[in-house]
């Protein structure tokens, strides 16, 4: 895992307000944030988003317009792979195991058949050396 694949709380919550908003100005971004530091706080965040590559930004007028460069599922699959390193002994076993036991009552049986469905298709392609 590289330093850039490290998102501190605050640079997770500037991806998740990009991602939604899709491009945004430093002002946009605070706007859409619970509790916003300062601006200039803001921009130094963004600022290392694009260092860290997640952000791209583009000049419009006299202020930058800030995106996402780091497609959606590949943050979730970092972050999510982070979690379960930290909480969970790297095993997804453990993690999907809570998943299943916070949200139990939430599923739905055509969800938990759907489930089913993904683990029993993820089983025949690696009994048959398919990259999963």
């Amino acid at each position: 895992m590289t330093k850039a694949d490290k998102l501190s709380r605050r640079e997770r919550q500037i991806m998740d307000i990009l991602y939604r908003l899709e491009h945004a100005s430093v002002k946009d971004v605070m706007e859409a944030m619970e509790d916003a530091p300062s601006y200039s706080s803001v921009r130094t965040l963004l600022g290392k988003l694009v260092e860290k590559g997640h952000v791209g930004h583009r000049e419009s007028g006299p202020k930058y317009v800030y995106f996402p460069l780091v497609a959606r599922e590949k943050a979730s699959r970092s972050a999510l792979g982070n979690v379960v390193r930290t909480f969970f002994d790297d095993s997804p076993y453990l993690a999907v195991n809570s998943l299943l036991d916070m949200s139990l009552d939430e599923l739905s049986d055509e969800e938990l058949d759907e489930l089913k469905s993904m683990i029993q298709a993820h089983k025949r392609r690696k009994s048959s050396g398919e990259e999963v």
